[in-house]
């Protein structure tokens, strides 16, 4: 070979040397290069729906995440081979982050849990709606299995007491749970929550797990007073085994549909409803809230005691005036109502 021939090869491979070196630094740049930077917190989530395309996920990327480089991800994912499956779920996002990260994580669902949780609920439209803003499931389909009577045969229960297999605490679930696998979940937690020693007290009183959380629910919406409730589930209780009638006020508004009412007039009483218990005897067909622990312990550890009328206290403090006869409640109901009356509560 020639000197000038040497030279001329020496000048081609050292051309392929560069440009390796180029495609080589490039792919390293769309592969490593930090391509993620987050608007407010240090990392935030991409919740990917069923059945989304790639399309879909670079669009919900693009909008969630300030990408600096959205053509780099996409050449990434297609060496990398992510579209091919897209998997649905909630993924965590950090500032920084690049793509191979990004992708790797997306494509082998690697998710980040939900931490699911719902207090202070007093209808099943009110606890679908607030599952369903933590869920990819919609609060339709979870009122829809809500009022399933089928559906809820398979847990013992109904429409009317479907509500009492949701104990309020905080859950970890991921965020692409359906309907359906969220109840199996809740299930699941109801079932360890309903110890044997919690299932003896509930037989002992006697009452249905169902009933228990009936009743408890009461008892909530009569006094926010942790140490007030076993005395307020004594009452009841002591009103179910004579057969007198609950005349719980909170179930009157729970039949209404009224809860800002603050006092029940003669009038209010008069709902035709089968949760009004001042019409009826006994408890009504299921919960008026989703309970919590504490009130379904409350009523398994309830007070014993003589009373059978109870009444607000006139402090207005949450509190409440307990009395065995009818007379000691009139003293107590008077003066009541009497405050009320003075704060121009009508």
């Amino acid at each position: 070979m020639t000197k000038k021939a040497k030279k001329k090869k020496f000048k081609a491979l050292k051309w392929v040397a560069i440009s390796l070196s180029a495609v080589l630094a490039y792919i390293v740049y769309i592969f490593f290069a930090p391509n993620i930077s987050l608007q407010s917190d240090e990392k935030d989530y991409l919740c990917i729906p069923d059945s989304s395309s790639f399309e879909n996920v670079t669009e919900l990327l693009d909008k969630k995440a300030n990408v600096y480089n959205l053509s780099s991800f996409k050449q990434v994912s297609a060496l990398l081979r992510y579209g091919a499956k897209i998997r649905s779920g909630r993924y965590e996002l950090k500032s920084g982050m690049n793509n191979f990260q990004l992708v790797r994580i997306l494509r082998s669902g690697r998710q980040t849990p939900v931490k699911l949780s719902f207090n202070n609920i007093r209808t099943k439209e009110q606890l679908a709606g607030r599952l369903g803003s933590q869920l990819m499931a919609d609060s339709v389909s979870i009122l829809k299995l809500l009022n399933d009577s089928a559906f809820l045969s398979t847990y013992n229960l109904n429409p009317y007491t479907s509500i009492s297999l949701f104990i309020p605490n905080t859950y970890e679930v991921f965020w692409n749970t359906n309907a359906k696998e969220l109840f199996e979940r809740m299930n699941k937690e109801y079932s360890a929550f309903w110890t044997d020693e919690r299932k003896v007290k509930a037989d002992s009183i006697p009452l249905t797990q169902a009933e228990v959380s009936t009743l408890a629910s009461i008892v909530e919406e009569e006094t926010n007073n942790k140490a007030d409730r076993p005395m307020v589930a004594g009452l009841y209780i002591n009103r179910l085994n004579t057969k007198m009638p609950l005349q719980a006020d909170p179930t009157v508004k729970f039949a209404l549909g009224d809860f800002s009412i603050k006092r029940i007039l003669f009038g209010h009483l008069r709902t035709v409803s089968p949760y009004n218990t001042y019409k009826n005897i006994g408890l009504p067909p299921g919960p008026i809230r989703v309970v919590t622990p504490n009130g379904i312990d409350a009523v398994l550890n309830y007070s014993h005691h003589n009373y059978i009328y109870m009444c607000a206290s006139e402090t207005l403090n949450g509190l409440h005036k307990f009395a065995v006869t009818w007379e000691e409640h009139q003293v107590n109901a008077k003066k009541y109502q009497a405050e009320l009356n003075k704060r121009k509560i009508f």
